[in-house]
């Protein structure tokens, strides 16, 4: 016997059904237990090797992989060295619960996976030694014999040997929405696409119609799926745009924090400043460099982003996606049942004289009436226990559209009892029931492929008739042709040869697997967002095209699709020229997929790729963010994903989005607040000394600012809702700075002016005889206070936006104030902080000083609106 694990070399769909059972050393009653037990010793269990699965302890330790969590942690160690155990016990807190929150939704998402794994096991009917057993799927060995019935999965690649009427749906392997017949007849084509080896069942597709029988010519690894799996190991998992924007960040602060120690330890040394005093004031002010609360605003960011998305049917199995989101440039949709209801619906109607049928019309005329008699009686629909209609997609189709127009099958069936019936098969394209009338003659309804049936209609006018098709064919509707024959009697020669001729042709019925109502405006939402839409899928050219016109992936004067067979042809440089222009691709293979995928990132765009198939999963792998379909997706498309979607919807994608672009927007608030915050208090300790002042702050107030005042309200920016015109702006490129579009100007300019206030008045206290220490203290909180306030928008005014529109931040900002109110009047806190309590004279000035932060800010964001004014 030939290695079945060596498929593609045997290229068994070329074999007739006598040379399978010689190829695979098997036979019609199956195997021997002898050498079952063989096979499986040499060729392991039926099952995809599961990838490496992260321990507990590995995922807790990849926590505190991040540059500036080490950065923390180090920043703790030395702040424990020199005495402030207080810091270092708030920083560590900080650091453990930004791990475990980034640990729990981890471990949750992997617990959910497992218990949708747990819900695909398969179950197999083979013959062996004569006998029928139902055995599990994983103890399949290549030349074990399986029976093939409506509504089993099939658990192995198979060779077919028996076909009756066997449809199967094949949509995890190629998108195709239509289940394909089967037969047993050689394909002689080379390398033919999945969906043209009719001969042919793989592994995790589902048999829809009819029963059928084949030997099993690979197991595992050795799929079609499993070739699928192994390309995943080809892709590669990116890190995410905030991971490396971040990871930069982190890098860049450590570096600033040690040239601040070094020159404010120098300068002060200069100065004559005590030794102790200057070091504890430059690791401060290192530690001040550095912003704490950064790792748990994101991660509290992430993971109320993360609870959001739940709430909008999306599970996020990696947190840092939930903001990747917010950066992707290009949604690479597959179509079946993302951007359409993965349910075949008529969509047009024409009658014998190729008159339009409205299907939403309840008027039926005359001759209108025996198709859709036709439509309702000839198919073998049933309905289930809650009277859902159970069957092939394309005959459910027809039973809906005739019941909606009054024509019941469950009714009609009493008038009209099927006496007859010639099975459809893939030779004929075509399937007739025979129906008693109540008159008590015969009605044999007809119905099958346009060809097939036009050639046994002699009656009508083929040109004319062709064109209709070819028409309804081009809108990319799948087009069934229904005939009658009226008989007196049963025909006694029940064989199509006899029965499926001298016809009367009764009409055409084009369905289509229809768009989701929503995709269109979810659609136009990317777009309106700078977002392209692409339909990646493989099913028909004409039937994507149609359906991306209809949706407004497509314009209506457009018509470019690019297939498979294209993609094949071309260059790698042409590929990546092609993949920023075209919308649509049909006809596509995993690893053109995944070509395409990599094609765009290679030109810096951030692609989400979205998919069910095992096809799939090479390409969701290797995108920015991978979106696995919950429904019906496969283990290995979720397994390759970044987060799921529970109701398979596109428009759930655009959602996740908005929360993703509103999650970055306040990452960057915080960077923007805490930055210049912390560039106040630095400017306002450097600069002193070379103005011939003292040190304004002492390392304690230093620490007080820098964990309380910057931490509190940077915490309540993670609940700030999404600005107005979050989705009507581009994306951010993946590669952009995060302190892009004006950002580290205002950290510059803000922090500058914050630091000179402080400055002012520091020099007039002192000049005074006042309390300067403590108002320079005062002023520096309060002052960020304000900012915190005027930065929640980017654009809108705080009064357009209104206090309560994050309840969050107004709270924190009142409770902020009174414990820094507190520092100054409540003995023990005075102590502690080396703080006296001011005049209602020095407090007020210190208020109006501080609100000039405040001001300036919101004049900052009138010029903005005034002159739409942007910083490069």
């Amino acid at each position: 016997m030939n290695p079945a694990g060596k498929t593609a070399d045997l290229r068994p769909y070329k074999l007739t059904t006598e040379e399978v059972w010689k190829t695979f050393n098997t036979h019609m009653s199956g195997l021997g237990q002898r050498e079952i037990e063989a096979r499986a010793d040499k060729y392991g269990p039926n099952e995809l090797p599961e990838g490496k699965r992260r321990s507990i302890p590995a995922m807790l330790s990849d926590q505190y992989r991040d540059p500036m969590i080490i950065l923390l942690l180090i920043a703790a160690v030395v702040s424990g060295f020199v005495g402030e155990l207080y810091d270092t016990v708030v920083i560590l807190i900080i650091v453990f619960l930004n791990s475990i929150v980034g640990f729990i939704q981890e471990y949750r998402a992997e617990k959910a996976l497992d218990a949708l794994k747990a819900m695909a096991a398969l179950w197999a009917t083979v013959r062996r030694d004569g006998e029928v057993l139902r055995v599990p799927a994983r103890e399949l060995v290549p030349g074990d014999v399986v029976l093939l019935e409506a509504g089993q999965i099939v658990p192995a690649d198979l060779r077919l040997t028996e076909s009756a009427g066997l449809k199967v749906d094949e949509s995890p392997l190629t998108g195709e929405s239509v289940p394909v017949d089967k037969d047993t007849l050689p394909v002689f084509q080379d390398n033919p696409p999945i969906g043209d080896i009719r001969n042919m069942a793989f592994k995790g597709t589902t048999v829809t119609y009819g029963r059928g029988m084949g030997a099993v010519t690979a197991t595992g690894i050795a799929t079609e799926m499993g070739r699928i799996a192994r390309l995943l190991d080809e892709a590669s998992a990116l890190k995410t745009p905030l991971q490396r924007r971040l990871a930069r960040v982190g890098r860049n602060l450590a570096a600033a924090a040690l040239a601040i120690c070094a020159i404010v330890f120098i300068a002060g040394m200069l100065r004559g400043e005590e030794i102790l005093m200057m070091f504890l004031t430059a690791v401060s002010l290192a530690v001040a460099a550095v912003p704490e609360a950064l790792p748990a605003v994101v991660t509290i960011s992430l993971a109320l982003g993360a609870r959001q998305m739940v709430r909008r049917n999306v599970l996020m199995r990696r947190l840092p996606a939930v903001e990747t989101l917010g950066s992707v440039t290009y949604i690479c949709s597959d179509k079946t049942g993302t951007l359409t209801l993965n349910r075949m619906r008529v969509e047009r109607l024409l009658d014998g004289r190729l008159k339009e049928i409205p299907v939403t019309d309840g008027t039926v005329e005359g001759p209108q009436r025996d198709l859709l008699l036709a439509m309702a009686l000839s198919n073998d629909i049933h309905l289930d226990s809650e009277g859902h209609p159970v069957g092939d997609p394309t005959e459910i189709a027809l039973y809906d559209a005739a019941r909606h127009l009054g024509f019941v099958k469950q009714d009609l069936h009493e008038l009209y009892p099927r006496v007859a019936e010639i099975p459809f098969s893939s030779e004929r394209q075509a399937m007739t029931t025979v129906h008693r009338t109540p008159e008590g003659d015969y009605l044999a309804f007809t119905k099958g492929g346009f060809e097939a049936i036009a050639r046994a209609c002699p009656g009508i006018d083929m040109a004319v008739v062709e064109k209709r098709h070819l028409d309804l064919a081009g809108q990319g509707l799948r087009v069934l042709a229904v005939a009658r024959r009226r008989w007196s009697q049963i025909p006694k020669d029940l064989v199509p040869e006899n029965v499926e001729r001298d016809l009367d042709f009764m009409g055409l019925v084009g369905s289509m697997d229809p768009p989701r109502p929503e995709v269109r405006q979810a659609v136009s939402t990317c777009k309106q967002a700078g977002i392209h839409p692409v339909m990646i899928t493989g099913d028909h050219p004409l039937t994507a095209a149609a359906i991306a016109k209809r949706i407004g992936i497509l314009s209506d004067d457009e018509d470019e699709v690019l297939t498979g067979r294209d993609l094949k042809s071309m260059s790698a440089d042409r590929l990546a020229q092609e993949s920023v222009r075209v919308g649509v691709y049909a006809r596509v293979a995993p690893e053109q997929k995944l070509n395409l995928v990599a094609a765009l990132q290679g030109r810096g765009e951030a692609v989400a790729m979205t998919g069910d198939g095992v096809n799939d999963a090479p390409a969701l792998k290797q995108a920015d963010i991978g979106v696995a379909m919950g429904i019906t997706g496969t283990d290995v498309s979720k397994e390759a994903s970044d987060m799921i979607l529970l109701d398979d919807n596109f428009a759930t994608i655009v959602k996740a989005v908005k929360e993703g672009r509103k999650i970055y927007d306040n990452i960057r608030k915080f960077f923007k607040y805490t930055l210049t915050s912390n560039l106040g208090e630095i400017w306002t300790i450097f600069l002193a000394p070379f103005l011939g002042l003292p040190i304004p702050l002492l390392p304690i107030h230093i620490l007080w600012v820098n964990l309380v005042t910057d931490g509190l309200p940077g915490l309540a920016m993670t609940a700030e809702p999404p600005e107005r015109d979050v989705m009507k702006r581009p994306p951010r490129r993946p590669d952009e700075s995060l302190f892009a579009h004006g950002m580290w100007q205002h950290i510059i300019l803000v922090g500058l002016l914050m630091g000179g206030i402080c400055l002012g008045i520091h020099a007039w206290a002192i000049s005074t005889g006042r309390h300067w220490q403590t108002m320079v203290f005062t002023v520096l909180c309060l002052a960020q206070f304000g900012h915190a306030l005027a930065i929640r928008s980017e654009r809108e005014s705080i009064f357009t936006i209104g206090p309560w529109s994050n309840k969050a931040m107004f709270w924190t900002i009142i409770f902020s104030i009174g414990l820094q109110l507190a520092t100054i009047y409540v003995p023990f806190l005075q102590k502690v902080l080396h703080t006296e309590a001011l005049d209602p004279f020095e407090l007020m000035v210190s208020l109006v000083a501080a609100s000039i932060v405040f001001w300036a800010v919101e004049i900052e964001k009138w010029l903005i609106r005034k002159s739409k004014l942007t910083y490069g």
